[in-house]
């Protein structure tokens, strides 16, 4: 078996930094720059797994996607991302990194070396030394944009998401790419943009592209196009990108006041359920299993109080049970479903042993104490 010689040139404790790594690879038969990024939480969550972003021209991609990326996971918006940045030092590299033949509009000579280093050597390599979640992204700009492409052509496609910036397509690319997405069982991102201040050699081939990918239908394929008006061929970009990860990451944000006013507070009864069904969306689509956050199970809680419907924090309290088994939380939804049915002598216990549990979010033991007082002067005048 060939052997991947693969250095690492930093210090486990540094993970939070961008790093260099040097790759030495015998499809390509030479090493490559790579810059990888491992977030912060690396160390400090043993269990969890991380989605992979593969950066062509990493030179110049990683740090504004790290920057999009990292904005987003302060807000909870976006997951924490491990970014794998490839370095194209100079533009005859990524061109011949990114060859192919103009016949057949297929990977050729150093193309086709360059798709088995990625699939091959580098892939397997980082998943097999980190936490990785199986949700693949890709992305380039212009030459490396087009040739991504090529990571597409397979009855099961390498990547799940494809961040097409300004893309410079192979021959046949217009139509090929709509054929292959066309008949995708698996659920795809595929996010294209461009400029309105593009040269046509590059701007009609994107243009019919778009064309026909609006005309698929399939469900799995989540597609969106940006055209960036008063921008240039690289102006661009710093649009596009939170835009792509905006539209990838959609159903991990939580829970809006937009999406609590228009779908949620609407619902006649299921609240709980669409719970749920959002946390397993998250999980079926991004392969990532995420805690319910506290601020949704408040939602929820404030969806079920909105419209009486007392009975469904039975229902909440058992998943706040399994979410956050040793806080407060499970117990206090059982006390405000009791309180709620003025069945005080029952809130008033659930109020006393939330307060002897772990505290979370705006739940404390003032609260819960407060509470049982509360719910004990409405017992006192039946007595």
């Amino acid at each position: 078996m060939k052997k991947v010689f693969f250095f690492l040139l930093f210090s486990i404790a540094l993970f939070a930094q961008n790093k260099t790594i040097s790759f030495a690879s015998e499809k390509l038969g030479e090493k490559r720059t790579i810059t990888l990024s491992i977030p912060a939480s690396y160390e400090k969550n043993p269990t969890k797994t991380y989605p992979i972003l593969v950066l062509l021209d990493g030179d110049f991609l990683v740090d504004p996607f790290q920057g999009a990326l990292s904005y987003g996971n302060y807000w909870d918006d976006f997951p924490e991302t491990i970014i794998i940045g490839i370095h194209q030092n100079h533009n005859d590299e990524r061109v011949d990194d990114s060859a192919y033949d103009n016949a057949q509009g297929l990977p050729y000579e150093k193309g086709a070396a360059f798709y088995e280093f990625i699939s091959q050597e580098l892939l397997p390599e980082i998943e097999k030394k980190y936490r990785v979640a199986p949700f693949r992204m890709i992305a380039g700009l212009d030459t490396t944009a087009g040739y991504l492409n090529f990571f597409l052509y397979k009855e099961k496609p390498l990547f799940n998401a494809y961040i097409v910036l300004n893309p410079e397509l192979a021959p046949l690319m217009e139509k090929r790419i709509p054929e292959q997405l066309s008949v995708l069982k698996s659920p795809v991102f595929y996010y294209l943009s461009t400029s309105d201040d593009e040269i046509n050699q590059v701007a009609e081939p994107i243009q019919i592209l778009n064309d026909n990918l609006k005309k698929s239908n399939n469900p799995s394929v989540n597609y969106k196009f940006d055209l960036f008006k008063s921008t240039g061929h690289y102006s661009q970009t710093l649009m596009a990108i939170p835009s792509a990860l905006h539209q990838i990451f959609e159903c991990y944000k939580p829970i809006t006041s937009a999406e609590f006013d228009n779908k949620i507070a609407l619902l006649p009864f299921g609240y709980v359920d669409y719970l749920e069904k959002k946390y397993a969306t998250i999980e079926a689509i991004l392969h990532l299993k995420t805690p319910i956050r506290i601020n949704d199970f408040k939602a929820i809680e404030a969806a079920i109080l909105k419209n009486k419907a007392y009975n469904e924090l039975d229902q909440l309290a058992i998943l706040a049970d399994k979410n956050y088994p040793k806080s407060m939380l499970a117990e206090y939804e059982l006390g405000l479903m009791y309180e709620k049915k003025e069945e005080y002598k029952k809130a008033m216990k659930r109020y006393q042993n939330a307060s002897q549990m772990q505290e979370i979010g705006a739940l404390n033991k003032t609260m819960m104490l407060e509470k049982y007082e509360l719910m004990l002067s409405k017992i006192a005048p039946k007595k």
